[in-house]
Order: C-alpha cells, then structure tokens, then sequence
C-alpha cells in the first residue's frame, strides 16, 4: 500500500513525496529531518503507531500537518486521532483523487476528513456526553458575536471560502479569525474547533 500511495502522489505535478518510513519511529525521524510540510501516518504501525508518531510530532515538529489513514470502523481512533492534532482523516480505501484532494487541502491549513469518516463522528459528537458540552461551552463563552458565526460555521466543515462567502468576510480576513479562534479556544488545529463547536451546539 505505501508503495501505491507514493506512486500516486509522485505522479501529481504539485506535490513531491520526500521520504517515506516503514514504522511509525521512521516516519517522525523523516519528517522531522526533510522538515516535510505534510505527513501520511497509519494508525496501525510497528514499533510505535500512528496515534503515538502524531503526538511525537507535534511536539518535536508543531508545523509538520498530519494526515491519518485507517481502516472502516475504527472509531475510537478517529476521535484520538483529531483531538491529537491530526488536520486531516482518510480511509485506507479512499479514492487517488480524494487523497491528492486531503494533501491539498491540509496543506494549505484546512481540514479535511472524508465523507464516510465525518458522518462517523457527527454521530459520535451527537452522541457526546453532558459535561463535554458544558466544558465546550465555557470554552466559547468569551467569543465574540462574530467569532462564533466563524467557528459555528467551522463546525459544518466549511473552508476559509466558503465561510467568507457566506459572512461575506475576504478569505485573509476569515484566516486571521480562525487563528484567532484557535489561539483563544487553545486548540491545535481547526479539525478540533470543529468538534469543539459541535460539542457546544454551535452546528447543531
């Protein structure tokens, strides 16, 4: 499988593949030293898995934004993984398209998860307990008006464009408010504001 995602991405004009690792101890050395942009991890790989490698990462590596892959129904991992820092959630099965799309997309500081893998963790978010709620909601409750029109919208999976499309914001100024969003919410990633607005009801 590593050999056919290589290929793939090797073959797109616009990304070039650096380094590639057979256990997850590997691939945070590699990416730690070609200071790669983006990195694939599995959530199941020898010596120490994808779960562990992301945290490694984000510690010895904050900028390095991760791309999880796993298999159906894993769904304790998908949760672990996005509150881990992981910016973006495949299925090993995921169309080449869909794949160069997530590079992409993470590359340039969105989220991105597949359609089966957001459907999976609405409903667990849905299914979420009260006290996760209420912890959301003290978390949000010094937004501003318009911080909160972002970051509700953030909850639906929205890009940069599209919510500066609907709150009729330029897409730099939409940017500047995510960053802020994160640094006060003190969360990694805009995959975990995400979550955070759905928790607190915001994208209900």
């Amino acid at each position: 499988m590593r050999a056919g995602i290589k290929a793939l991405l090797s073959s797109v004009d616009d990304i070039e593949v650096v380094a590639e690792a057979g256990d997850g101890r590997e691939a945070v050395a590699a990416a730690v030293d070609h200071q790669v942009d983006v990195a694939l991890l599995d959530i199941r790989m020898p010596r120490m898995d994808g779960l562990a490698a992301a945290k490694e990462l984000r510690r010895l590596a904050p900028s390095v934004r991760i791309v999880m892959l796993t298999t159906f129904g894993e769904d304790d991992n998908i949760v672990r993984a996005l509150s881990g820092g992981a910016a973006g959630f495949l299925l090993k099965d995921t169309a080449p398209e869909e794949l160069t799309r997530a590079v992409r997309a993470v590359f340039a500081g969105e989220a991105y998860l597949s359609p089966t893998v957001t459907s999976r963790v609405v409903g667990m978010v849905a299914d979420g307990s009260q006290p996760r709620k209420q912890e959301a909601q003290r978390k949000i409750a010094g937004l501003t008006e318009r911080e909160l029109e972002v970051l509700g919208l953030l909850g639906f999976g929205m890009s940069n464009a599209d919510v500066g499309q609907r709150l009729h914001m330029s897409e730099a100024t939409v940017k500047t408010y995510v960053s802020r969003l994160l640094v006060k919410l003190d969360v990694t990633n805009r995959v975990q504001a995400a979550l955070l607005a759905r928790d607190a009801g915001l994208a209900d």
